[in-house]
């Protein structure tokens, strides 16, 4: 990271009004210039989604702790999208976005507002971080929100940053991080994890809806299937914040060699 003092853009998915934002922004500021976009709503489990429907309303918060904030009526993708493309008159030098009310691990980050804001910047070519924290019920916030600054400041001063980086590996930075729900004093631990994966969801939940119909609620998320050492479930269960380095290249590159070798390639 240069000298020039770094522009944060921090965002999430629980909404503006969420008390992860706000604990987040509070501890952060001292590192940088914050600019605050996210979402007008709660919008958990939106993943990359932009919204293409309608147009965005973008409002600013006028007074009080969240004085500044900017929200949007749209997702946290529509959020960092809107500031990466027009909205901010330059790329910021960082995305953070969190914090979560409840951990992103394993196939989680499939599904995760929170990490695709995230997401959203390192497409952009900006490195992120996405921060949960593992309990819902921001139990220990402010804790939680003390350890995401160590993390930050971390990233601004390594060469995980650096846009050097970025060329070199073709990719800008993107992490996710994960914390317990503890006192800031144990939060000292970090393990630098891989994804851990979990057995599939819990079924749809039936009702009847008062007309009668068949209504379906998104059943839970499965339980832990690899919690092996090493994964990110491992280093949580073992009190530790797990810190995820993850890209977006999606292509199983071992199966498109054995494909290509087995004939799939024709003209």
């Amino acid at each position: 990271m240069s000298n020039h003092q770094p522009h944060i853009l921090v965002s999430n998915d629980d909404g503006y009004l969420a008390p992860g934002l706000l604990a987040l922004v509070n501890a952060v500021r001292p590192l940088g210039r914050i600019t605050v976009i996210a979402p007008e709503q709660n919008h958990s489990g939106a993943s990359n989604s932009l919204t293409l429907s309608r147009p965005l309303s973008i409002h600013r918060v006028a007074g009080g702790e969240r004085d500044g904030f900017i929200f949007i009526n749209g997702t946290p993708t529509d959020c960092v999208h809107v500031a990466m493309t027009g909205f901010l008159e330059q790329k910021p030098d960082l995305v953070i976005s969190g914090i979560n009310q409840g951990e992103n691990m394993g196939e989680d980050v499939l599904y995760s507002g929170t990490v695709a804001a995230a997401v959203e910047g390192v497409m952009f070519g900006v490195p992120g971080i996405a921060f949960s924290q593992i309990d819902r019920g921001w139990n220990r916030i402010d804790d939680a929100a003390k350890a995401a600054h160590d993390i930050v400041a971390q990233m601004l001063v390594s060469n995980l940053a650096s846009p050097q980086l970025a060329r070199q590996d073709g990719a800008a930075t993107l992490l996710n991080v994960n914390i317990p729900n503890r006192p800031y004093a144990d939060l000292y631990r970090w393990r630098v994890t891989r994804l851990g994966n979990r057995h599939h969801s819990q079924p749809v939940v039936v009702q009847d809806s008062p007309r009668g119909e068949k209504i379906y609620w998104i059943g839970a998320a499965g339980d832990v299937k690899d919690n092996s050492e090493g994964t990110d479930f491992h280093a949580v269960d073992d009190g530790c914040i797990s810190i995820t380095p993850m890209q977006l290249d999606l292509t199983h590159h071992a199966r498109l060699a054995a494909m290509r070798a087995n004939g799939w390639d024709r003209g």
